[in-house]
Parts: structure tokens; C-alpha cells; sequence
């Protein structure tokens, strides 16, 4: 009776130990089968991958093609409105003043230099040979449009009148030659055109006339004038 139940047991134990072979040749198939699947997909998903960014080529392509045409629309309204905007600027400036040559032909010159004084033109008188103080003249002409800072060259009949020559020794040398300018005579800076006048020539009440120069010295010490050379008895 042992012996019988001993060998049903081990025929048993045969049997469960081929159903535990067969069970991990089962689990182990079935690893493997997932694993295949596994490697399957990600293969499959990195090929959709590659699929997927082919199409970037093209996109490239067509950022660089529009390029061109972005830069020929901004190239073409660049040119056209450059060429004309200077004349159209030019043309408005001059018009915008309304500023003419004042009717200063007849007018005596003092006058005629007022007038032009008050529209902040500048002046250049010429004298002639004839008799009288009016002027004969204008350059630019009465009427012309021009712009503030111009200088109108008067033309007068008479000779140049005598002026006054003021004394300008001690003063700021712009404010000499406003002075001189004032009695129509003009400056010539011999030191420099910034301090004080030292010395000047002709000295005041001196003899000159309209738009005659007198010597100024600014700043610097002028050089001592040259004695007068007494006559050989």
C-alpha cells in the first residue's frame, strides 16, 4: 500500500512539474510577444516621426521665396516718395513766409535800410556818382519772395555821405561792431573778434564815410601806434 501511494505521488509531482515547464514556457512566450509588440511600435512610432518633420523642407522653402517680394513692395514706395518730398518742402518753406522786398526804390537809403531792418533782411548799400540820397535800386527786386537773413543790395543815386565814428574803446567787441555798423561804417577785427577793444582806428569823430572799415583790436593788447615823424627843420 506505500508503495502504490508513493508512486501515484511522484506521478503527480511528474505532472506538476511538466504543467510548471509548460506554465514558464507560456510566460516566457508571452514576454516575449509583448516585447516584440513593444519594439514594433516604437519602430513604427520614430517612422511616423520621420514622416512628420519632412514637411518642414517645404516650409522653408516658402518662408525664402516670400522674402523677395517683402523686400521689392517696401523698395518701390521708399523711392517714389523720397524724390519729390525735398521740392514740396523747399517750395512750402518759400511760400509760408509771404516775405517780399519792400518798395525801397525812391526812398532816402536811411529809410530804405529801416525798412529792411524791420523784416530782418540784410543790406548792402552801393553809392554812386549822381547827386541825392535815394535809392535808385534793389537786388533782389521790390516784390521778389524771399526769406528772412537776404541781403538786398540798395543802389543810391549820390555819393557816400560822412559819418560819425563812435567811440568804441573799452567796449565787448560784438557790441563795437553793432555800433559801427549802426553809423554805416564797418569792423576790421585785427586781434580777434571776442573781448574788449583795446584800440581802435580811426579814433572817435575821425574822418570817414559810409561803408568805410575801422580797425578794432579785441581781446589781445594793441600794438603801440606809430609815432608821428616830426619835420626836419
Amino acid at each position: 500500500m506505500t508503495d502504490a501511494n508513493t508512486g501515484r505521488q511522484e506521478s503527480s509531482g511528474g505532472r506538476d512539474g511538466g504543467d510548471g515547464r509548460r506554465a514558464g514556457v507560456l510566460l516566457g512566450g508571452g514576454l516575449v510577444a509583448v516585447l516584440l509588440a513593444v519594439v514594433g511600435a516604437t519602430g513604427g512610432w520614430l517612422l511616423a516621426g520621420e514622416d512628420d518633420e519632412s514637411p518642414a523642407t517645404p516650409q522653408a522653402v516658402a518662408t525664402t521665396a516670400g522674402t523677395p517680394t517683402g523686400e521689392a513692395t517696401s523698395s518701390r514706395p521708399t523711392t517714389g516718395r523720397t524724390t519729390p518730398s525735398a521740392p514740396r518742402t523747399t517750395a512750402s518753406a518759400t511760400k509760408g513766409t509771404g516775405l517780399t522786398v519792400p518798395p525801397v526804390v525812391g526812398s532816402d537809403f536811411l529809410q530804405a535800410r529801416e525798412m529792411l531792418r524791420k523784416q530782418r533782411l540784410g543790406w548792402r548799400l552801393v553809392f554812386g556818382s549822381g547827386t541825392g540820397r535815394t535809392v535808385d535800386s534793389a537786388s533782389p527786386a521790390v516784390g521778389t519772395p524771399v526769406t528772412r537773413g537776404t541781403t538786398v543790395q540798395l543802389q543810391i543815386a549820390g555819393p557816400a555821405p560822412a559819418a560819425e565814428v563812435p567811440d568804441v574803446v573799452g567796449d565787448d567787441c560784438a557790441k563795437a561792431a553793432d555800433e559801427l555798423v549802426e553809423e554805416g561804417l564797418y569792423p576790421s577785427y585785427r586781434s580777434g573778434r571776442s573781448g574788449k577793444v583795446s584800440r581802435q582806428e580811426p579814433a572817435e569823430d575821425g574822418p570817414a564815410r559810409w561803408n568805410d572799415e575801422v580797425s578794432i583790436w579785441c581781446g589781445a593788447a594793441a600794438p603801440p601806434s606809430q609815432p608821428t615823424a616830426k619835420p626836419t627843420p
